[in-house]
C-alpha cells in the first residue's frame, strides 16, 4: 500500500495539471493527507462509492499518461544515476577507470 500511495503521488507530483480540480482536490486528501473515504466524503458531502470512483478514475488518468511519456520513469532511472555519479565523486581518490565510468554516467544522463 505504501508503495502505491508513494507511486501515486510521484505520478500526482508529474501529471497532477491534468486532473480536474476535484481530482486533484481528493487525491491529496487522500494520498497526502491520509484522510479516509468516508471522512472526503463527508466533507464534500457525497458518498463513500462516489469518492472512491472519482478516485479511480483520477488514478487511471495518471497511470495511463505515465504509460504514454514514461517522465516518472526516466525520472526514476535518472535518480538512480545520479546516485551512483555521487558515489564515485565521493571518493577520496577517483582511479582513471572510475573517472571514465563516472563519464559514461554523465554521457548516459545527456541521452
Amino acid at each position: 500500500m505504501l508503495e502505491d500511495a508513494t507511486r501515486i503521488n510521484l505520478l500526482y507530483d508529474f501529471y497532477g495539471n491534468l486532473l480536474t480540480k476535484k481530482q486533484r482536490e481528493y487525491l491529496e486528501l487522500y494520498y497526502q493527507h491520509d484522510l479516509s473515504l468516508a471522512e472526503i466524503a463527508d466533507e464534500s458531502g457525497i458518498s463513500r462509492q462516489g469518492v472512491h470512483d472519482l478516485l479511480k478514475r483520477a488514478v487511471r488518468t495518471l497511470e495511463q499518461t505515465e504509460g504514454c511519456l514514461g517522465l516518472a520513469r526516466r525520472f526514476a532511472a535518472q535518480e538512480k544515476v545520479l546516485q551512483q555519479l555521487r558515489t564515485i565523486l565521493s571518493e577520496n581518490s577517483i582511479t582513471d577507470i572510475r573517472r571514465l565510468e563516472a563519464l559514461a554516467l554523465v554521457e548516459q544522463l545527456l541521452e
